[in-house]
């Protein structure tokens, strides 16, 4: 199935993109599991749409006013020692970011990192700091030696985000993707050779109405997988049922 358009309506008021951006999510998840993933890996949906973070107030007293005992049929509470800090002397502005990616993991040992796959959201591409937010995010992971696919296919706002890191870690202007591309998949592998560290890039325009690509996603520096952007993306709109909405 040609992307669509999944931001603007007709499609935003039918089938809202957060659910959207979630199946494809297990999608991809589960077509790395099923089809591309050897023994010792596994891929996992990481989906949070904006953090809510908030205090929950609560009063606390003594264990001999509000315990009663399981034993003689009543609940049994724990009580906790609640700690307040003094008023803090500096609070700053915070932009909390949507997440919706695939993570895979090796599994062999300790269950480890080794590649991601992230879904843009018009969060964030909305304001200055989330694009710098998520572009740090992206950086951290290359820093740590982990694979990296970016996927933006918002319409609803502007701005590139493989340039915005391309810009933070201050790289030659010349591996920016141009201006007019606005929509993309950007995979990156990092990795060492000849002594020198290098991230290798393959960087891919996108359109609505054209098929989506099928990208690499480097797990170490000799071992890539190919990740089935369309598959996934047409297996993501049946579980939708978008051909009652697409004629």
């Amino acid at each position: 199935m040609p992307l669509l358009d999944h931001f603007n309506p007709p499609l935003s008021e039918r089938r809202p993109w957060e659910s959207f951006h979630a199946t494809w999510c297990a999608s991809i998840a589960d077509h790395l599991n099923r089809d591309v993933l050897p023994a010792g890996y596994v891929a996992l949906e990481q989906v949070s749409p904006g953090a809510s973070i908030e205090i929950d107030v609560g009063t606390f007293t003594d264990d001999a006013e509000n315990t009663q005992d399981a034993e003689n049929g009543g609940t049994a509470t724990m009580i906790r020692t609640v700690w307040t800090p003094s008023a803090p002397p500096l609070s700053l502005p915070a932009a909390f970011p949507d997440r919706f990616a695939v993570e895979v993991h090796s599994t062999e040992g300790e269950r480890t990192l080794v590649g991601a796959l992230e879904l843009v959201s018009p969060a964030n591409k909305d304001r200055a700091s989330k694009r710098r937010l998520f572009a740090a995010k992206c950086a951290t992971y290359l820093a740590r030696g982990v694979g990296l696919v970016i996927v933006d296919v918002v319409t609803s706002r502007s701005g590139n985000l493989h340039n915005e890191m391309i810009q933070m870690l201050d790289w030659d202007a010349s591996f920016r993707m141009a201006e007019s591309v606005a929509l993309y998949a950007v995979a990156y592998r990092p990795l060492r050779r000849e002594n020198a560290d290098l991230i290798e890039t393959w960087p891919m325009a996108l359109g609505v109405g054209q098929e989506l690509p099928r990208t690499p996603l480097s797990l170490a520096a000799d071992f890539c997988i190919s990740v089935d952007l369309e598959a996934a993306y047409m297996d993501a709109c049946a579980r939708r049922r978008f051909d009652e909405v697409v004629r």
